[in-house]
C-alpha cells in the first residue's frame, strides 16, 4: 500500500467518524423542515387548519338601468359681465368680491349731474310750450289762427315730452342693479373710475340650480327626451348627484357626430362648481331591480358559467345564467338568490365543497 492510498483511507475514515457524530442533529433538522412544509400544504394558502381564505360579498338587489356614459362640464345657471350702458364717473360703488346679492340690489351709480340739469331745462321748456299751446287753442276756436299754426304748437309740446322721457331713461341707466340673485366675482374698477360701455366692472354668477352640459352619440338621438334623468359625479365631489334634462340641441354636430344635451341639478350648497368636470350617466330606460355581481366572480365553462357561494363553511359551485353586462358587473338571471354569500376573491384556490375561511366581507 503506497503513501497516496494510505492518505485517502485516512481522510475517508475521519469523514465517516464525523458523519456518525452529527447524524442525529442532521436527521432532526431535516424531518422538522419536512413536517413544517407538509403542515403548510395541509393548511392551504392563507387559511387555517386546511381552510382556504376568501373574500365574499352578500348578494343583493340592485337597480338596473339602460344608460349611456358620457363626460361633460358644470355650468352656472346664469352668468353676466356687469357693464354700464353709458359713460361716466362712478360716484357709488357697492360691489364686494365674493358677496351674494339679491335681485335688484344697487351695484353702482354714475354721476348724472349734467343729465339732471338738462331734465330741469326741458321741464321749463315744456311748461312754456304747454302755455303756448293753450293760447293757440283759444285763438283757433276764435278762428284767429290756422289749424297748421295750432298743430305746430301741439307738436312742440309732444317733442319736448319725448325728449324728457328719453332723458329720464338715460338717468335710469346711471344706476346699475343686479339683474338676478347671485355671487359677485372679481371687481375691475374702483370708486371714482371713469367707465364706458366697453369697461368690464365685475361678474355676477348664479349657480343654483347648476347646469350640466354633455354630449351623446348620434345613434341615441331619438331615445333621449326632455325630463330624462341623469346621474353624475364631479372631480370635486365623490357623491352622486341627480339631474333632469331640460334642453336638447335640435341638430347633431356634423364634426363629432354627437348630440349636445343640457340638464339641471339642484345646488343649494354650491357643491357643484362651474367649470368642473363631470362623469355623466344618462338613463334611457329603467329596467327595475336585478342581481348584479362582479364579473371576476364568474367562471366560464364549456356548458355555461358558474360561481362559488359559501354554505356551512364550504365552497359550493353554482351554475348561473348571465344577462346584461357592464364594465365591472354582470346581471344574474338565474342561479343566485338575494342573501347568498358569493366568493369574489380567492376563487383560484377554491375547490368544490372545500373548507373556506371568510377573510373579508365586501359591501
Amino acid at each position: 500500500m503506497n503513501k497516496i492510498t494510505k492518505t485517502l483511507l485516512s481522510i475517508l475514515t475521519i469523514a465517516f467518524i464525523v458523519g456518525l457524530a452529527f447524524y442525529p442533529k442532521i436527521k432532526k433538522t431535516f424531518f422538522s423542515a419536512e413536517t413544517k412544509e407538509k403542515g403548510k400544504e395541509k393548511s392551504g394558502p392563507g387559511g387555517k387548519g386546511g381552510k382556504t381564505a376568501v373574500i365574499v360579498t352578500v348578494v343583493k338587489s340592485t337597480r338596473l338601468d339602460d344608460m349611456i356614459s358620457s363626460t361633460g362640464s358644470i355650468l352656472p345657471n346664469e352668468e353676466v359681465e356687469i357693464r354700464s350702458e353709458i359713460a361716466g364717473r362712478i360716484i357709488l360703488l357697492n360691489i364686494k368680491e365674493g358677496d351674494v346679492v339679491a335681485k335688484g340690489t344697487v351695484l353702482l351709480r354714475i354721476n348724472d349731474d349734467d343729465l339732471q340739469a338738462r331734465l330741469r331745462k326741458l321741464g321749463f321748456n315744456k311748461k312754456l310750450a304747454e302755455d303756448n299751446e293753450a293760447r293757440q287753442k283759444v285763438l283757433l276756436q276764435k278762428e284767429a289762427i290756422s289749424q297748421r299754426e295750432y298743430d305746430i304748437a301741439v307738436n312742440s309740446v309732444n317733442t319736448i315730452s319725448a325728449d324728457i322721457e328719453d332723458l329720464k331713461a338715460q338717468i335710469l341707466k346711471t344706476t346699475l342693479r343686479a339683474p338676478f340673485a347671485g355671487k359677485i366675482g372679481f371687481r375691475y374698477v374702483s370708486m371714482g373710475s371713469y367707465i364706458s360701455p366697453s369697461t368690464q366692472i365685475a361678474t355676477l354668477t348664479n349657480t343654483n340650480p347648476a347646469k350640466i352640459e354633455f354630449s351623446i352619440p348620434a345613434k341615441y338621438a331619438t331615445q333621449v327626451k326632455n325630463g330624462g334623468t341623469i346621474e353624475f359625479v364631479t372631480e370635486n365631489e365623490e357623491k352622486n348627484f341627480i339631474g333632469r334634462v331640460y334642453a336638447i340641441d335640435p341638430k347633431i354636430d356634423p364634426q363629432t357626430r354627437t348630440l349636445q344635451i343640457r340638464a339641471q341639478a339642484p345646488n343649494p350648497g354650491n357643491q357643484l362648481v362651474p367649470g368642473a368636470f363631470a362623469k355623466v350617466n344618462l338613463i334611457l330606460k329603467s329596467k327595475g331591480s336585478a342581481i348584479m355581481i362582479p364579473t371576476e366572480s364568474v367562471i366560464p365553462e364549456a356548458k355555461g358559467n358558474k360561481v362559488y357561494v359559501v354554505k356551512n363553511g364550504k365552497s359550493v359551485s353554482t351554475k348561473v345564467t348571465l344577462g346584461t353586462r357592464s364594465d365591472k358587473t354582470v346581471e344574474i338571471l338565474d342561479g343566485l338568490a338575494i342573501g347568498d354569500t358569493l366568493i369574489t376573491n380567492g376563487i383560484i384556490q377554491v375547490k368544490p365543497d372545500g373548507d373556506v375561511e371568510i377573510k373579508e366581507v365586501v359591501k
